[in-house]
């Protein structure tokens, strides 16, 4: 069986984590392995499968990572895909082991066919009501203990998936003593003051409380400059992020419509569907008197958009259509821009 695996969907950390697992194993088995890491709308396939089909000198294993699998759809791109797995199949070669990750669900069906079905995985968002105890699972894990309000605190304020998750809470880990339990003071001293910009901050400025459209989208502006000269400045993480605040306030528009003969939704079913702190209730309120359902609704299509022309267009123009794009949500409550207006 040849050594190709598919790893896709939103939940980067877990899905990382078996590419890296794939890694290991090579390691274990082979002593060095030489990783290559390609973006498949930056890198050709051709060139990526080159890599395997010449192995290395100093390294008795060798394993290629292709991002953005989604885009692979070309007939003459899958067929050297194939013709790669028939000849690792009848040389049984395992030495070689080539990895697609998308953060997409799922990639082209010709693709998608030529990975055994042991080899490939879909990686979903945690469900609202798995997020703290994983949360506080991961704390104990490194030795500390989390208040509840505390790990609420941290799920209001970075992207909810656990790769951005270890990321955001290895800053406890390094300045606190181990046993501690942490607190929601902890949580405003080492997140609130001292972090990143994200998506989940740059929706917070979307949402922050001025007379104009204008100025919000000013401001935005130099949120978005920031993350995009920050460390992490992939505009894939940012998008889905914005996109996750959109969903739930779709989630908060028909939770008020619906709950109490459309009076609002009470406290208790705000917890239970994701709105438990009363920050995290405070910012929806006021998103919800910007953007209606509707306009949530159109704003994701926007944010989808963007995302697809990102993509396929490369880094070039990644800026002009992430300005764009908060220009489409800002002012434009999820109209689309004309083109002489652009």
């Amino acid at each position: 069986m040849p050594q190709i695996y598919l790893y896709t969907g939103p939940e980067f950390g877990m899905r990382d984590e078996a590419a890296e697992a794939v890694v290991k194993a090579l390691k274990k088995k082979f002593g060095e392995v030489e990783e290559h890491v390609y973006y498949l709308n930056e890198t050709s396939i051709g060139q990526a499968i080159s890599q395997l089909d010449n192995g290395n000198l100093f390294a008795s294993a060798t394993c290629v990572i292709c991002k953005n699998a989604e885009l692979l759809k070309k007939k003459e791109d899958v067929a050297i895909v194939e013709d790669w797995c028939k000849a690792n199949d009848a040389s049984g070669e395992d030495s070689s082991a080539l990895i697609f990750i998308s953060d997409e669900i799922s990639v082209d069906s010709k693709l998608d066919k030529l990975v055994p079905v042991a080899n490939k995985k879909k990686f979903w968002e945690m469900f609202d009501n798995q997020k703290v105890p994983w949360l506080t699972d991961y704390f104990r894990k490194n030795g500390y203990s989390l208040t509840e309000d505390a790990a609420q605190m941290i799920l209001d304020m970075v992207d909810n998936n656990t790769l951005a998750l270890k990321n955001e809470c290895s800053r406890f880990f390094l300045c606190l003593e181990k046993g501690k339990t942490v607190t929601p003071d902890d949580v405003d001293s080492f997140l609130t003051h001292n972090r990143e910009e994200n998506a989940f901050t740059l929706f917070k400025q979307m949402t922050a409380n001025y007379d104009t459209s204008s100025r919000r989208l000013e401001e935005s502006l130099e949120v978005l400059q920031g993350i995009r000269l920050s460390k992490d400045s992939s505009s894939v993480p940012l998008i889905a992020g914005l996109a996750s605040c959109f969903r739930r306030l779709v989630l908060w528009h028909r939770l008020q419509e619906e709950s109490n003969g459309g009076y609002g939704a009470d406290e208790a079913t705000l917890k239970s569907n994701g709105f438990g702190s009363s920050l995290i209730q405070g910012q929806y309120r006021k998103a919800a008197k910007i953007w209606t359902k509707g306009q949530a609704t159109a704003i994701l299509a926007v944010l989808s958009s963007a995302d697809m022309q990102i993509r396929s267009g490369g880094t070039a123009m990644e800026d002009v259509l992430l300005q764009k794009m908060l220009y489409e949500i800002v002012v434009k409550k999820g109209a689309s821009l004309a083109t002489a207006e652009y």
